[in-house]
């Protein structure tokens, strides 16, 4: 994250009223506190804990790390063929209206271009995600009401 993304954050923080806002990602975490005249940002990089975790995770899987790369480079290349339907904005993923309404999209759903596909809330507004391709939905990737990035991918669509 560079310092005019920074700086954007800060400054849309500040005319959104929120009082304060976090935000981690993998090598840095920055808090926004806004209600004096100007705000007070911190922000912590940290480049060393990052680097440690992946030695202790590689140390770890020595043993079975035959079987473990076979499944999951079987499951990339049957994938690869499928569409995927990504998350535009970063939120809480919800796969129906409301509580008492059935999901937006099924595995074996048929989806066109345009289709409500799920909802995605994001600072209390709840934000309709419309499918940008069509075929059959063959895969849900993400938990209902479970927390999205941008860019995520959501569904798996086969378009044939």
């Amino acid at each position: 994250m560079d310092i005019k993304e920074i700086q954007s954050l800060i400054k849309f923080v500040a005319k959104s009223g929120a009082s304060e806002v976090k935000l981690e990602m993998e090598d840095i975490k920055i808090t926004i506190k806004t209600g004096s005249e100007t705000p007070e940002t911190t922000i912590i990089q940290a480049p060393a804990p990052v680097a440690a975790a992946p030695q202790m995770v590689a140390a770890a899987p020595a043993q079975p790390a035959t079987p473990a790369a076979t499944p999951v480079a079987a499951e990339t290349t049957d994938d690869s063929k499928y569409l995927t339907i990504k998350s535009p904005i970063i939120g809480t993923f919800y796969r129906k209206p409301s509580p008492d309404k059935p999901n937006f999209a099924e595995v074996g759903t048929e989806v066109k271009v345009g289709d409500t596909v799920c909802i995605i809330e994001a600072m209390k507004l709840f934000n309709e995600i419309e499918s940008e391709v069509s075929g059959k939905v063959v895969k849900v990737l993400v938990d209902d009401s479970s927390p999205v990035e941008f860019d995520q991918p959501l569904f798996l669509v086969d378009p044939s």
